[in-house]
């Protein structure tokens, strides 16, 4: 899971920069690139303020933040099936809702 990836990619989605979430999530932009570049963990109350100043449900970052290696091997093929399109959905809810 690449939480990290997936704030980032919601945030420039929708046109906003480091310094603006941090202004309006209450946290540092150390943090903010911190957690995109996988070197910090958010903890869920942090990625709960994250989601409410970037407009998404938690849900929806933990789809886009999925990864092959998340799943297990007996589900690796319907996954590869299936994931592309879901996450294809994803980024097209964000997109609208931006």
């Amino acid at each position: 899971m690449n939480i990290g990836l997936a704030i980032k990619t919601v945030r420039t989605r929708n046109g906003m920069s480091q310094e603006h979430l941090s202004k309006t999530s209450g946290l540092s932009q150390t943090s903010i690139s911190q957690i995109e570049n996988g070197v910090k963990q958010p903890s869920k109350k942090t990625i709960g303020k994250l989601c409410k100043v970037l407009k998404v449900p938690e849900a929806l970052l933990y789809i886009i933040g999925l990864e092959n290696t998340d799943v297990p091997p007996s589900r690796k093929k319907m996954f590869e099936q299936v994931f592309p399109e879901i996450k294809l959905l994803a980024q097209k809810l964000i997109d609208e809702g931006s």
